[in-house]
């Protein structure tokens, strides 16, 4: 219990400290709200007592004073309406404003380089951590700390009421309030986390496997694994539906173990206030009194159920968050280059991936000159896209040194978002124009195909670019490329699963553009790697030649690669 305490505290105490005054107010206005439900149901139950009796005599009913009684009961009921609406504005708003808060920190970090990398290996998990693990957290707030506190204020103010007319009452009554309405909840809460962290589970199992279902349709079916796909669908609903009826059946058994409570309570209330009525010790009226307000103050305790049954899900929500809330270390910028004429140097060059052992880049030294067109060409897995990563500032060495001009990286992946073309390129540019986007998309060849749609640079796209060809969506890349104004520009197999004809023409456009620029191409296509003058040959992580234009090595190298 104190392990998840501390996870939850990690998570929260920033955030709380970020809204302070709203969420300490917040929870204020719902105890003073339970309190003043308290109040008026003890009130009214002590004036329509009083009065009955006090009509019972012509004397009495004559000097009976019925408009004090009915002035505080209005305020009470005029006041708790307005009280309920203020906490229920404040603390919700107060509540969203701190997720909104922890869901920017959140992406800020997930945005990092290498967290980035993390993200497209499991962009459904980290996106279910962004969404319905945030949304778990408000239960901690608003369905725990609120609750809670209230009921506290409520069993206080029961204890006192009570104990004004008998010390050892009004004592036991509070003690027996805070134990019983507690303690249900604590027990709640220990028996319905094994299936709260089991629902959750399957919940964001069933979101990754429907959302696999739906965008790989085509491939399932053609790999012959669309009813395999439909049973995995179909057993984390089961596994959802499981959990479910546990705890259903939980907050059921609750629900009877807080009306045993309440009716116990109101029982020895009833017979408490008797035996004090029956002493004369307190009149009728202050009996009815006692009783109503034992019976608002067990009302509180039954609305820590639904946190009780949520706990365990803001603990999971809090123990997966609660890593990711530390503040890490800023990613370290590429050393820039000293004005000696070099756009990039590498000396005992080691590149490792975040949780690998296994180099992928080991001890490398070269250097590429300002202005020099070279190709990294090897294998798969040689570690060419590693080298444009580190160059690109979004991996940082092992060990030895990596020094380079401003780059820009473009990867094989095109990222796209469902958003306006304009919007798209201006990922690259936020300043950019209508001139400056017209000509880039010119450069890149886009330009003609962009003006025949019917919205131009407004047309949207679709998730992931749709309504965009393989061949648009790369030359869109490269515009965004060219909107980049930095000297060193890194690329990673830029016309891959192009047709020739496309990508004949992108490479054209794009050493067009290149000119005075520094190009790095990481490649395993002679189209690709023609470009450049220098070939670095990487194999298993090694440098294994470096080999100019003009010699038999370059040329022969250039003619191992896979043709168009």
């Amino acid at each position: 219990m104190t392990r998840r305490w501390r996870e939850l505290q990690r998570v929260w105490a920033p955030l709380l400290a970020a809204e302070p005054r709203r969420l300490a107010l917040g929870a204020g206005l719902a105890a003073l709200t339970v309190l003043m439900g308290m109040g008026l149901l003890g009130l009214a139950g002590w004036f329509i007592t009083a009065t009955a009796l006090a009509g019972l005599h012509a004397a009495t009913a004559l000097v009976f004073d019925v408009f004090m009684p009915s002035a505080g009961i209005r305020l009470l009921a005029l006041s708790r309406t307005a009280s309920r609406y203020g906490e229920r504005l404040l603390t919700h708003d107060a509540t969203f404003a701190v997720l909104a808060a922890l869901r920017v920190r959140l992406f800020r970090g997930w945005a990092r380089p290498d967290a980035a990398r993390q993200l497209l290996a499991r962009p459904a998990r980290l996106l279910f951590r962004l969404s319905a693990d945030v949304d778990a957290l408000e239960s901690f707030y608003l369905r725990l700390l609120v609750p809670a506190g209230a009921a506290l204020g409520a069993a206080l103010m029961a204890g006192l009421v009570l104990g004004a007319m008998n010390s050892w009452i009004g004592l036991l009554l509070a003690l027996w309030l805070l134990g019983a309405g507690w303690g249900i909840a604590l027990v709640l809460a220990r028996r319905a986390r094994p299936a709260a962290v089991r629902r959750a589970q399957a919940t964001e199992s069933l979101r990754a496997r429907t959302a696999d279902l739906v965008a790989g349709q085509t491939e399932l079916v053609m790999a012959g694994r669309i009813e395999a796909q439909c049973e995995a669908v179909a057993a984390a609903d089961r596994h959802l539906a499981a959990a479910d009826l546990v705890l259903n059946r939980l907050e059921a058994n609750a629900g009877i173990a807080f009306g045993m409570a309440g009716t116990l309570t109101l029982a020895a209330v009833l017979l408490a206030v008797g035996l004090l009525a029956d002493e004369g010790t307190i009149g009728t009226p202050a009996a009815a009194l006692g009783l109503l307000v034992a019976l608002g103050a067990v009302e509180p305790f039954a609305a820590l159920r639904r946190g009780a049954l949520e706990a365990g899900r803001a603990w999971l929500a809090a123990r997966r968050l609660a890593p990711h809330m530390a503040a890490g270390p800023e990613p370290m910028p590429v050393p820039a280059m000293p004005d000696d004429g070099l756009a990039l140097q590498a000396r005992a060059l080691t590149l490792v991936h975040p949780g690998s052992r296994r180099p992928a880049l080991q001890r490398s030294a070269f250097a590429v000159a300002a202005g020099e067109r070279v190709a990294v060409v090897g294998p798969s897995g040689a570690g060419k896209s590693t080298l444009l990563a580190a160059a690109a500032g979004e991996l940082a060495p092992a060990q030895g040194e990596l020094r380079a001009l401003p780059a820009c990286l473009l990867t094989q992946r095109t990222d796209l978002f469902q958003d306006s073309l304009r919007d798209n390129l201006r990922l690259a540019n936020p300043s950019a124009d209508d001139a400056r986007l017209w000509s880039v998309l010119q450069a890149a060849g886009l330009a003609d195909e962009v003006r025949a749609m019917p919205s131009a640079l407004d047309s949207r796209l679709g998730e992931g670019g749709l309504g965009l060809s393989g061949g648009q969506s790369r030359r869109l890349a490269l515009a965004r490329l060219l909107l980049r104004d930095v000297p060193f520009w890194l690329t990673d197999e830029p016309t891959e699963a192009l047709d020739t004809a496309t990508a004949h023409d992108v490479l054209l456009r794009l050493r067009a553009q290149a000119a005075g620029r520094t190009l790095l191409i990481a490649t395993h296509l002679r189209r690709e790697a023609a470009l450049a003058d220098r070939l670095l040959v990487l194999h298993a992580g090694r440098i294994v030649a470096d080999l100019r234009r003009g010699t038999a090595a370059f040329e022969a190298a250039l003619s191992a690669l896979r043709p168009d």
